[in-house]
């Protein structure tokens, strides 16, 4: 067998490859640009943010025992678990020394704060996983922390590189993790409601794992006794059959909890488009509303 480091090449492009429209960098990319930034530090600085989305995916896909990323093979599936850890180790390392090469404090702040909170986020999930006693403020934690404190640090770059006054900074992290927040809702809204080829994995992935996402815990506080026995059982208990996937999409249209879902994304939707009132027209703020709208249109 290669060693990890040999597999490092591989194992980034696979992952990477698998990982569908890169929009954290994309956010740096954008926001730079709306800011005036003109030279070419945003590109080492979406560079880092890649590098410790890539990581976290890496790991993800071990702790979840994912065989598919993105409609492929994860990369522990190909290359084995302690491959996929160690490589997402490297690329954390990495993503750092580039943090020192580009040599700004704020950034460096910014990215390392972030990345401290996805590791917070990762382990409320794990702590609240199973649990139907969660509460939705665990729940809503846990995304703040797992995936928005990403696009929120991504899109807050933008406004150091261009050295905008607080306010814009601010404008843009709170655009970047109202977004983030909206990014997650609809896809734990997709894992109960999508088609596999359009979403790119196995629908009903959550519910096999046991995780209590906003569309489990509406179901679950909406439903009659029966109900929330099935959910104790299967979510819980952890006790499947081949129909419960099946039953468990009745109870939420029933209860029209993937529908809620999915309005609350637009919610965080409209935050995210209103934190760039801030700035002018342009062709950079046309797109990062755009992104806003790819999001969303995910569940559409």
């Amino acid at each position: 067998m290669d060693s990890p480091v040999a597999l490092i090449p591989q194992l980034a492009a696979h992952i990477i490859a698998a990982g569908g429209k890169r929009l954290r960098p994309l956010l740096t990319l954008a926001a730079a640009r709306l800011c005036g930034h003109e030279g070419e530090r945003h590109i080492l600085l979406a560079s880092c943010v890649e590098f410790i989305h890539t990581a976290t995916l890496l790991h993800d896909d071990v702790v979840d025992e994912s065989a598919l990323r993105r409609g492929q093979a994860s990369a522990n599936a190909l290359f084995g678990n302690k491959p996929s850890v160690l490589v997402g180790d490297f690329l954390f390392a990495r993503a750092f020394q580039l943090m020192i090469e580009d040599g700004d404090v704020e950034a460096m702040r910014i990215l390392s704060e972030a990345s401290a909170t996805i590791a917070e986020g990762e382990v409320l999930q794990l702590m609240i996983q199973n649990d139907l006693a969660a509460t939705e403020a665990q729940y809503f934690a846990m995304i703040e922390g797992k995936t928005a404190a990403l696009f929120a640090a991504a899109s807050e770059l933008g406004g150091v590189v261009g050295q905008r006054p607080p306010a814009e900074c601010a404008a843009l992290r709170e655009y970047g993790g109202a977004l983030g927040i909206a990014f997650q809702l609809i896809d734990d809204a997709l894992d109960y409601a999508a088609d596999e080829k359009a979403l790119g994995k196995t629908v009903g992935d959550d519910f096999r794992e046991g995780k209590i996402t906003l569309p489990v815990m509406l179901a679950f506080v909406r439903g009659d006794a029966a109900e929330q026995a099935f959910w104790r059982r299967t979510i819980e208990a952890r006790e499947q059959e081949e129909a419960d996937l099946v039953q468990a999409q009745a109870l939420m249209a029933r209860h029209g909890s993937v529908a809620e879902t999915v309005a609350r994304a637009e919610s965080y939707g409209d935050r995210a488009r209103a934190a760039l009132e801030i700035f002018p027209d342009s062709q950079a703020r046309r797109a990062l509303l755009g992104i806003v709208d790819f999001c969303i249109a995910r569940a559409r």
